[in-house]
């Protein structure tokens, strides 16, 4: 008989509402993937390294020229130098990456603040190490952290933050002032951070993306994770990396060794060729912005209370004034008997607490939210 390590965990809602979905013949805005393809530069580039005979292991690290990539991004970006050699891992996705620093900090009984809404594998992996995840609910229709309420729920034991931004599925964004309230907890409280940063390049109306990278106190106790895959189309994939000062580093590649060891050698030879020109990532905010501006002017009449999302390919629906049936059941609903499949954010809230809203993906092509819009408008 197997004594299960994480009795409460079912299988994913984004599992669940793509096989219904797929089962119901509805246009899928409920996982997070683009219905386009990557740049047909980045797969040959890609193909080509594969024809040039890098099909064996890569370093346990990463190719050492993506990492310098990464390194010369980062300090660009954020004026912040990480080590290729000590301080940069590729992943197999940020999801991986998320896991391995856990699993590399979090001991039996340590305390991990957690934003509810939160990305799904955050708490069964700190539950897994024996830790207990601390959630703090964000509310509508800001989602902006309370961080006096933070400092009330910092124990002895509590060992972790973890915060995302850009945020899934809010489409919210933490300040400066939140990551400066952030940085001063962790010192104050000798706390390691994770921050969850897959969307960095994806965020709107002027805004800048505030990674932990830009803070002094915070990129010496911070984890951060980043997705090529959200970045370049291709979540399939499942590449992504972490950035982490040395001695952090050091522990979370002795994870990583035994979990993936390395990741897909020709993806990783492809992405430093192509990381080469910074305009692929830079030019993302205008292109995805397009996109959540075409689907909101597509349903501004609709019956849908909207707030636009500051970052992410995600967008919240208040669909209060449409119904008044839970948010799972009315998702259902939406994709059996109209053919459209969201996601619905009670899942990942604390306690499932429902505030009656929808997430959808609008990293689809123009007939995709054209056709998405004409049901959405006729609720």
């Amino acid at each position: 008989m197997i004594i299960s390590k994480l009795p409460n965990v079912t299988t994913t809602i984004f599992t669940v509402m793509s096989k219904m979905a797929k089962d119901y013949g509805a246009i899928n805005l409920s996982q997070g993937f683009p219905d386009f393809p990557s740049d047909s530069l980045l797969t040959q580039y890609v193909s080509e390294a594969m024809d040039a005979g890098h099909n064996q292991y890569a370093p346990m690290q990463g190719d050492l020229g993506l990492r310098e990539i990464i390194t010369q991004k980062t300090q660009s970006l954020y004026g912040r130098t990480y080590d290729p050699n000590t301080e940069i891992t590729i992943t197999a996705g940020a999801t991986q990456a998320i896991f391995t620093a856990i699993a590399a900090t979090i001991n039996k009984g340590d305390e991990v603040i957690v934003f509810s809404p939160a990305y799904d594998c955050y708490e069964p992996a700190i539950e897994l190490f024996g830790g207990i995840s601390v959630p703090i609910q964000l509310r509508p229709p800001s989602y902006a952290p309370d961080w006096d309420k933070v400092a009330h729920h910092i124990t002895d034991r509590t060992k972790m933050i973890m915060v995302n931004t850009p945020h899934n599925p809010s489409g919210a964004i933490l300040s400066e002032d939140d990551m400066l309230q952030l940085q001063a907890l962790a010192e104050k409280h000798n706390l390691w951070v994770i921050s969850d940063e897959v969307y960095e390049h994806i965020i709107f109306d002027g805004h800048a993306h505030q990674s932990a990278a830009r803070f002094e106190g915070l990129s010496k106790r911070s984890f951060i994770t980043a997705s090529f895959g959200k970045t370049f189309h291709n979540t399939g994939w499942k590449m992504g990396y972490c950035l982490a000062p040395e001695p952090l580093m050091s522990e979370f590649q002795k994870v990583h060794q035994y979990n993936v060891f390395s990741v897909h050698h020709p993806a990783q030879k492809g992405l430093a060729k192509y990381l080469q020109k910074e305009s692929h990532y830079l030019s993302l905010p205008v292109f995805y912005q397009q996109k959540r501006d075409a689907l909101l002017h597509l349903i501004k009449d609709s019956r849908f209370n909207i707030l636009p999302a500051k970052g992410t390919y995600f967008q919240l629906l208040d669909y209060s004034a449409i119904s008044d049936e839970g948010d799972v059941a009315f998702a259902e609903r939406l994709t059996k008997e109209h053919g459209l499949a969201t996601i619905p954010t009670s899942v990942f809230n604390k306690n499932q607490e429902d505030f009656k809203q929808i997430r959808v993906c609008f990293a689809k092509k123009e007939e995709t939210l054209t056709a998405a819009a004409n049901i959405l408008n006729g609720l």
